[in-house]
């Protein structure tokens, strides 16, 4: 994970003018929402499957920057008064407190923009950046993160299991798994990104489990924000719907489903990902 961030904080620092560039304060609020703190956790994906796939992990940084961006995108907008109206991220005011909310909408329109540039740039067969920059927008767009955040903002109470699983494959898992998969569009080995599908599924369902557990169980120190939100909002979550301990049995069942996707030496990044996502702390 460290290695990931020491790689692509670089191009994520150099994607935009710098902080007193006019118009102002544009510039200082997108390097405000994209070079903050964070685990860079969708990069270091693109780059243990890279390795997966037997090429130089820094090959695929155009992949790992626009999946970075669109995450970075996607937080600036869940904070906004008219979704999750979260005061903190991250340990620090959000996007929309440190600056302005119509300054925080513009900085969400960039970096999902710019996340598509970012990709298309990729020096790779114009094919394989096609079906990259497709299956992106998929997993952005309202089959994928939009219609997920939709799904939360309307989850209708005593709605269960099945809608639940559908809401977080589409809200946190999409992109996750679109991570994991774009070094394989981009060669244009789709069955490599079949398999690199199911890993990603599974992991992306296992990170969303592991929220629900640390929003109960949790630091609030470690994790940057209050515990207990969902709880508060009286959300529907795999915790209240089968208690902590059930629910990390669940998390450790598509962990498991993730490891066995993706066999061999060169999985093994991918692997430690994947137990990463069941450990966390934060």
């Amino acid at each position: 994970m460290e290695q990931a961030a020491s790689w692509v904080n670089p191009a994520l620092e150099a994607a935009f003018p710098p902080a007193d560039s006019p118009p102002a304060p544009l510039y200082a609020a997108l390097r405000y929402a994209l070079l903050g703190p964070g685990k860079r956790f969708r990069p270091a994906l693109v780059f243990a499957a890279a390795r997966w796939l037997g090429q130089p992990p820094q090959s695929m940084m155009a992949p790992a920057v626009a999946v970075e961006m669109i995450h970075a995108y996607s937080l600036v907008h869940d904070d906004l008064p008219a979704m999750d109206n979260d005061d903190f991220r991250r340990g620090r005011p959000t996007v929309h407190r440190a600056f302005a909310e119509d300054v925080a909408i513009l900085v969400g329109d960039a970096l999902l923009t710019e996340a598509f540039g970012q990709l298309a740039a990729h020096p790779g067969p114009p094919g394989g950046v096609v079906r990259a920059v497709r299956r992106l927008a998929e997993a952005a767009g309202h089959a994928g993160l939009v219609g997920g955040q939709m799904r939360d903002l309307r989850f209708p109470p005593g709605d269960g299991a099945e809608a639940l699983e559908a809401l977080h494959r589409a809200k946190t898992g999409a992109l996750i798994s679109c991570a994991a998969e774009l070094p394989a569009w981009l060669l244009e080995d789709e069955a490599a990104a079949r398999s690199l599908s199911i890993y990603g599924q599974a992991v992306g369902l296992a990170f969303q489990i592991t929220d629900d557990i640390l929003d109960v169980v949790g630091d609030g120190r470690v994790m940057g924000k209050a515990r207990g939100r969902d709880a508060r909002q009286g959300k529907t979550t795999y915790v209240s719907l089968y208690g902590v301990e059930a629910a990390r049995r669940m998390a450790a069942r598509e962990t498991e489903k993730a490891l066995e996707a993706v066999p061999g030496d060169s999985g093994d990044a991918l692997r430690a990902v994947a137990r990463f996502v069941l450990e966390r702390d934060r």
